[in-house]
């Protein structure tokens, strides 16, 4: 069958065969999403069938997407609404509170336009553009550094990509979009070192941004939110997206484990995201993204799927450090994860054959 392809954020997706859903994943990993794609969780079951060829758009795929917000899932991650007023306050909670929940929503492909979820993102705009989040320590400029506005844009980035995906942009989703535009540092990325000393962007608060950006940019035709995203994949690209120019890998302060194993769900940067960013804005096909690809590949486990290296939530009935309502699946480096398996199969399916390694 010919492919039918359409735009998804620089990536093609197409009517595909087996035949050739096996040449683009490998033969294992192609009969491990095709396992999925009858899965009883909604989420699993969407996203398969968008891997193996089901346009988002069509009819069918958007019941299929529907269905996402009476799953397991999504059901769990909406007892935000449940917490006492003074917890919910606590706007940035990791990873149970407002922000973090709609992060989480989104990345399970939650539909758009669920007018409930407005008030959480009213919390986090009101927050966004409070005095305390634009002064110190949140955000600083040192004297004769108004180039440098040091910030956590990881926090902002997130906002402008779950309001877009979530089909809950507003006007001051605009302003939020215009405002980290204007902060984005000379070298393309952001940072919220304080220190005076600190000149260069961080991975880890720049890919983020990005991605918001260009979702942003894609879905309202803005051409200055989609080239300031395009500034940081031309950074990241530099340094072949998790190493340094000396062929060090990039390790974040967070310490280890660094970015060349798979984080999930909350992601800032390891190379999973980092290929999943590239994607996004079409920039799978640089040369500089085959050492990622490769290392990504090279992940793939016996039953085609790919393990979640670096879980860094805890399922919880209850409010608690670093917390998850959600049930994000088995975690080792021995096991494969549906939902990163599903993630890593189409950022290296996004990528062109010539560039993407391929194994079965």
């Amino acid at each position: 069958m010919r492919a039918r392809k359409h735009a998804r954020g620089g990536a093609s997706i197409g009517d595909v065969d087996a035949d050739s859903r096996a040449g683009r994943f490998g033969a294992l990993s192609a009969s491990f999403v095709e396992a999925l794609t009858s899965a009883d969780d909604p989420v699993l079951a969407y996203k398969a069938r968008v891997l193996n060829g089901l346009d988002p758009d069509s009819a069918v795929g958007r019941a299929l997407r529907q269905r996402i917000a009476a799953s397991p899932m999504a059901v769990a991650l909406r007892r935000v609404s449940e917490m006492d007023p003074k917890t919910l306050s606590h706007t940035y909670r990791k990873w149970q509170g407002p922000h973090w929940t709609l992060v989480c929503l989104a990345l399970i492909d939650y539909p758009p336009g669920d007018e409930t979820l407005r008030p959480l993102v009213s919390r986090v705009h009101d927050w966004m553009f409070s005095r305390h989040f634009l002064e110190p320590p949140l955000t600083q400029v040192h004297p004769g550094q108004d180039d440098r506005v040091r910030h956590c844009a990881s926090m902002d980035g997130n906002a402008i990509w779950y309001s877009t995906r979530l089909g809950l942009t507003d006007d001051r989703t605009h302003d939020l979009v215009d405002r980290l535009i204007s902060w984005q540092w000379p070298d393309g990325g952001w940072n919220c070192d304080k220190r005076e000393e600190a000149r260069q962007s961080s991975f880890q608060e720049s890919l983020i941004p990005a991605r918001g950006l260009w979702a942003y940019g894609v879905a309202h035709d803005h051409a200055p939110a989609r080239e300031a995203a395009q500034r940081v994949a031309d950074l990241a690209l530099e340094h072949r997206l998790i190493w340094h120019r000396d062929g060090r890998l990039i390790q974040p302060d967070w310490g280890r484990p660094g970015p060349d194993k798979i984080h999930y769900p909350i992601q800032f940067f390891d190379v999973l995201f980092a290929l999943q960013v590239m994607a996004d804005l079409g920039r799978l096909d640089d040369p500089r993204c085959a050492d990622a690809l490769a290392l990504l590949a090279s992940k793939r486990l016996p039953d085609g799927g790919f393990p979640l290296e670096a879980p860094n939530t805890v399922t919880s009935d209850v409010v608690t450090s670093r917390g998850t309502f959600a049930d994000w699946g088995p975690t080792g480096s021995r096991r494969s994860n549906p939902l990163v398996s599903l993630a890593a199969l189409t950022a290296l399916g996004s990528a062109s054959m010539n560039t993407c390694p391929n194994s079965s």
